[in-house]
């Protein structure tokens, strides 16, 4: 029995470390996977704020550019085929092979990291609704995998390297017949996918920024862009169609004729060529569609241009570019109307597809230009009928020609600044919460400048905000002519205004204001109905914009700060009120004029004493001819004499300027505590 506890024992003892062993592999283990998803949010949460922190507008304008170029690089690679004119044999332009490879790599590379990003931080919702953003929407969880997916693989197939792959290896071997058709068709499926990952970005931009979309001539530009980029690729696949049906042409020879020993393969200048050049050369004449009557003759059809004209033939880029070019855009404008096509299939497919991509191109292109036109159009003839009857007016009232044309400078003006909108309706449409935004953040920067306003709360910051209107001065324009009344109180915020008060001339620039007469007005007198004259002459030097306060605005706002802030009124009211600053120079120049009074008088007590008690040490010793007293004397009286005519000239200085009566102090509503 005691060897049964004792084998017990021994075997509880090991299952409880066999289980402590356990426990804590678990927990390691547990520990080590929540390290490795950290690990993994930590990497996803540093490329989400990558992506937070690109500039959203640029990136997208990027990626976007980068899409478009790549639609026009692809179609270089259907121009790599030449015909060797003196061999008559296929062959390929090496120069344009390694230019298009390099192009069309570093823009793949370029979207590949985009691709990457996007992958890992698929929490970050798809292009089609926040696109390069980078941030989260509050229905990403929502997001359908199947657009996520559909897109994934929309990138994926449109960066795959196949024209790289077939142009640097099938290019070499000797069964290369097949690789024009190959490289037709692979630019064809690629080309399409490349074009769908367009629209949702074009869209985003469009959407989230308007610069790219609603800018007329940008916009234009852009469906321009996009025609003659279609027109561009129509021409790059009839060129590769044009060599294709030499190569048929060839062919069809050969077979028909024992004259030939030629095979497929040895029409290419790898394998040799020009054995049979001679035949080749008179076995397919370059014959226009109209003009042949033989049925033996071959047909070339809409390529007989291509061949006739020796872009086929050439190794100049530009030359059969520009000629290719200039036959798309030519065909595609003419909706393939003077096409002449064989009876081949193919060809004539080709053709109905130029006919009906012209047809919806070009309807896009007006239809699109019209909108982008259309708005700006409607405020020209606004502009014009205003300015139509404004001339009436003022032929009417018979302006002189001068005010006509200053009156004519400040309407232009305003148009070229505004472009017709009027900004106080468009506010009022707007939601309260988006126009209170839109106010804070047009006009806050600008008052906290002020001190008057630097201290308010945001509750009647924002009433200030909402009271303000925007102004427009011309150069050279009167803002308030010196005895006119100020009806407003004007906030610079673009330009310069120069201010004349008598003979004194300052300027005033952005962040600062002019009227402060109204405001002192406002704030001493609130329940007054007279404003103020302005002394002075308030003109603009240069093109003003700026914000304006009415009166009876000022006053309301006015009450409701010293209601709040009465010792800080005070002291604005007394640093911006004219009669304030008047009465503090003149006291300050009295108030130096008595402490000079004063040390006159102490210097001259001491210069006194020290006389007497001069002339009584002098007496005291008997010495009735002392040089020293009488030198001194002589000194002192000079002295008293000078300062006496100092004094009286000060004293007839300060009756002529005699201290004015001290101005009063506001009336606030409450008292301070």
């Amino acid at each position: 029995m005691l060897y049964i506890k004792d084998l017990k024992s021994c075997w509880i003892r090991r299952l409880s470390r066999l289980h402590f062993l356990v426990t804590n592999h678990t927990m390691r283990f547990h520990r080590l996977i929540s390290e490795q998803s950290v690990a993994s949010t930590s990497v996803r949460g540093r490329l989400k704020k990558i992506y937070k922190n690109m500039k959203t507008l640029n990136t997208r304008k990027i990626v976007l550019l980068v899409c478009l170029v790549a639609l026009a690089i692809d179609p270089l690679f259907l121009f790599i085929p030449v015909i060797d004119s003196h061999r008559l044999c296929f062959t390929y332009d090496k120069k344009l092979v390694a230019t298009a490879c390099v192009f069309r790599t570093l823009i793949d590379t370029f979207y590949g990291i985009h691709i990457i990003f996007h992958f890992i931080t698929k929490h970050i919702a798809p292009r089609s609704q926040v696109s390069f953003r980078g941030e989260t929407t509050v229905y990403s969880v929502a997001i359908s995998e199947r657009h996520l997916i559909f897109y994934f693989i929309v990138d994926i197939v449109s960066v795959l390297p196949i024209p790289q792959i077939m142009v640097l290896s099938l290019i070499k071997r000797s069964d290369s017949l097949v690789s024009k058709k190959i490289l037709k068709y692979t630019i064809l499926s690629q080309y399409i996918p490349r074009s769908i990952r367009i629209y949702p970005l074009f869209k985003e931009v469009s959407r989230s920024c308007g610069t790219v979309a609603e800018t007329k001539w940008i916009g234009a530009s852009l469906n321009l862009f996009l025609y003659m980029l279609q027109s561009y690729v129509f021409g790059a696949f009839w060129y590769l169609s044009a060599i294709e049906k030499k190569n048929r042409c060839w062919s069809d020879a050969c077979a028909k004729s024992s004259m030939c020993n030629l095979t497929n393969l040895d029409l290419y200048c790898v394998r040799g060529g020009g054995d049979n050049s001679h035949f080749l050369k008179i076995s397919c004449p370059l014959i226009d569609p109209g003009e042949i009557t033989n049925s033996t003759v071959f047909n070339f059809g809409m390529y007989i241009d291509a061949l006739k004209s020796g872009v086929v033939e050439s190794r100049d880029f530009p030359r059969k570019f520009f000629y290719c070019f200039w036959w798309g855009l030519r065909n595609l404008s003419a909706l393939g109307q003077n096409l002449e096509t064989s009876n081949s299939v193919g060809e004539i497919f080709f053709a109905i597809t130029i006919c009906v991509s012209g047809l919806l191109l070009f309807s896009v292109l007006i239809g699109n230009v019209q909108k982008y036109l259309q708005s700006t159009i409607v405020r020209i003839n606004e502009m014009e009928e205003k300015r139509r009857d404004t001339e009436k007016w003022m032929s009417y009232r018979m302006l002189p020609e001068s005010l006509k044309e200053r009156i004519r400078k400040s309407e232009d003006h305003k148009w070229r600044e505004t472009r017709g909108t009027k900004e106080e309706s468009f506010l009022r449409g707007l939601p309260k919460n988006l126009r209170l935004e839109i106010e804070r953040q047009i006009y806050q920067k600008l008052l906290k400048h002020m001190p008057w306003f630097e201290d308010m709360d945001d509750r009647l910051l924002d009433s200030v905000c909402a009271r303000l209107k925007t102004v427009i001065y011309t150069e050279d324009s009167y803002i308030v002519d010196e005895g006119e009344q100020i009806e407003n109180m004007l906030f610079i915020n673009r330009g310069t205004v120069i201010v004349t008060e008598k003979k004194t001339t300052f300027f005033r620039s952005v962040g600062e204001f002019c009227g402060e007469e109204l405001l002192s007005w406002a704030l001493l007198d609130p329940h007054s109905s007279c404003v103020p004259i302005s002394s002075m002459i308030i003109k603009a030097r240069t093109e003003v914009e700026g914000f304006v306060l009415s009166a009876d605005d000022l006053k309301f706002v006015a009450a409701q700060y010293c209601r709040l802030h009465r010792k800080k009124a005070r002291h604005i009211s007394r640093l911006h009120s004219r009669k304030w600053r008047n009465w503090a120079a003149c006291f300050i120049q009295a108030a130096w004029t008595e402490y000079c009074r004063r040390k006159l008088s102490k210097d001259l007590g001491e210069e006194e004493a020290k006389l007497h008690s001069t002339i009584q040490k002098d007496d005291s010793a008997g010495n009735t001819h002392n040089l020293g007293g009488t030198a001194f004397a002589s000194r002192l009286a000079s002295t008293v004499l000078r300062n006496l005519r100092v004094n009286a000239s000060r004293k007839d200085r300060v009756r002529q300027i005699s201290l004015p009566e001290k101005p009063v102090d506001p009336k606030f509503p409450m008292d301070e505590i």
